[in-house]
C-alpha cells in the first residue's frame, strides 16, 4: 500500500517539477556567462506559479517521508 503511494507521490512530483517555469538561462549561460550569478535574486512567483512551487515542496517532503517510513518498516 505505501509503495503505491510512494510510486504516486514521485510521478505527481516529476510533473510538477517539469510544469516549473526556469528561472535561469539555461546550459548556455553556464558556459557563456552571460546574466552573472543571481543566487540571492528577489524573485517571488505569484498566482499559479506560488501555488506549483508550494505544491513541490509538500510533495517533495512527503516523498521523503514516505521513503523513512517504508525503510524502517
Amino acid at each position: 500500500m505505501l509503495d503505491i503511494l510512494l510510486m504516486i507521490v514521485s510521478a505527481g512530483l516529476i510533473v510538477l517539477t517539469l510544469l516549473q517555469s526556469g528561472k535561469s538561462d539555461g546550459i548556455s549561460g553556464a558556459f557563456t556567462g552571460n546574466g552573472g550569478l543571481n543566487l540571492f535574486a528577489n524573485v517571488k512567483e505569484r498566482g499559479s506559479e506560488k501555488v506549483i512551487a508550494n505544491l513541490t515542496l509538500v510533495m517533495g517532503i512527503l516523498f521523503f517521508v514516505l521513503v523513512i517510513v517504508i525503510r524502517v518498516i
